[in-house]
């Protein structure tokens, strides 16, 4: 991981700490007066960040507005920072690209749906991070995806996002040139993520890696899109060595949240639930009341996590 920079301040018992913050990898941003961020309609010349976001230390990013802001709700109450039915204002109130809400020391973003839109998001995020002096931050993007091999319901814990290929990197076309980057995610915040299951024990949870495609359909094999021009034998033989490889879900927006965490020195993970195994299928079946309780699974884990931080700050 890219290191980010860091203060080193002494503890009540005297020994040496350090403060790791944001790095951000542009050095035009330190000429500009103002540092506007158009799809949250926020900005420096007219927002205080560090008065705003500067308590942050954990970031929870998902696909839908109305998901992320019943997450920061569940959050809230879990973490005794609200009350049942407390309205929770979408930061982001002035624009209807993204939705933001906030409680204590935790951030709730919506990213919506496939790479384009998340790194968007992400290059706005960090910035804001940045301007509010923020430190020590934790950021996890949960989600829905596709297993492969796995019953519906279980929790996937990304190690490496890979392409697919199955390689674990993002490829990118800058200034017309293809740029690598990697998209390793933070070990040992994997195997934390995976305690916090073990001691919930409600759920199947695996740590494995992620394939991250551009799109729904035919990057993901399969046979229900308006274009499909392979036969299902092709598509399951993909499917087997997609978990051959390792891999053990299908989503469409990890890649560029490791590789945009690797460059910006912060600690990242991925977790998501599968809503199908592949193996046996293209289309979700399942019920809608337990589609919603599938998605509360991955939140379930954040709030041991931020639990565990919120202990250690009271």
């Amino acid at each position: 991981m890219a290191p980010g920079s860091s203060n080193e301040k002494k503890t009540d018992d005297g020994q040496a700490s350090k403060e790791n913050f944001i790095h951000l990898c542009n050095p035009h941003l330190e000429k500009m007066k103002e540092d506007i961020l158009y799809h949250f309609a926020l900005g420096t010349g007219t927002h205080d960040f560090p008065t705003l976001f500067g308590d942050v230390k954990f970031v929870c990013v998902g696909g839908s507005p109305s998901r992320m802001k019943a997450f920061i709700a569940y959050i809230a109450e879990e973490l005794g920072l609200g009350s049942p039915g407390c309205d929770y204002p979408n930061i982001c109130a002035g624009t209807d690209r993204y939705a933001m809400y906030k409680v204590g020391p935790v951030l709730s973003v919506s990213h919506g749906m496939g790479i384009p839109s998340i790194s968007i998001m992400l290059h706005e995020l960090i910035k804001l991070l940045y301007h509010a002096k923020c430190s020590d931050i934790t950021i996890i993007r949960i989600g829905t995806s596709g297993g492969i091999g796995l019953e519906p319901g279980s929790v996937v814990i990304t190690r490496q996002s890979v392409d697919a290929t199955f390689k674990p990197q993002l490829e990118q076309v800058v200034l017309g040139k293809t740029v690598i980057r990697s998209t390793n995610l933070d070990e040992q915040l994997a195997k934390e993520l995976m305690q916090c299951s073990r001691e919930i024990g409600q759920f199947n949870t695996v740590i494995g890696n992620t394939m991250c495609t551009l799109d729904f359909y035919e990057g993901q094999g399969r046979l229900d899109g308006a274009i499909c021009l392979y036969d299902e034998e092709e598509k399951l033989q993909y499917l087997k060595n997609a978990y051959e490889s390792g891999v053990r879900n299908i989503e469409m927006e990890s890649s560029v949240f490791a590789a945009m965490c690797n460059l910006s020195g912060v600690k990242a993970a991925v977790v998501c639930v599968t809503l199908l195994n592949r193996l046996e299928g293209d289309q979700i079946t399942s019920s809608h009341d337990v589609l919603v309780e599938y998605q509360q699974r991955p939140q379930k884990k954040n709030r041991s996590a931020t639990g565990g931080h919120q202990a250690t700050q009271e």
